[in-house]
């Protein structure tokens, strides 16, 4: 059996599973409160989070992919700030 999963890791890159994106420090804005959850994607971040008022929730996730988990956080909470001022409660 160690053979075959030697052969395995060899051709898929030796890679394991996508890790679960950690969540960053919390953003209070205009009554929403944004959480930056960057996900580690081949030595890269993708822009990933929530915005959450109340009990309503809004999963935001972007195709845009920066190099480190802070400035993917930054860019995350600036993308969210101007969906929230242009969209308002209409996001949930």
């Amino acid at each position: 059996m160690g053979f075959i999963s030697s052969l395995k890791s060899m051709f898929s890159g030796g890679e394991s599973a996508p890790k679960e994106p950690e969540q960053m420090p919390s953003v209070e804005y205009n009554g929403y409160v944004i959480t930056p959850a960057p996900v580690a994607e081949g030595g890269a971040f993708r822009i990933n989070g929530t915005i959450v008022k109340g009990e309503q929730s809004h999963q935001f996730i972007r195709a845009d992919v920066l190099p480190s988990a802070e400035s993917c956080a930054e860019e995350m909470v600036r993308k969210a700030k101007q969906m929230i001022d242009q969209q308002g409660d209409s996001i949930f």
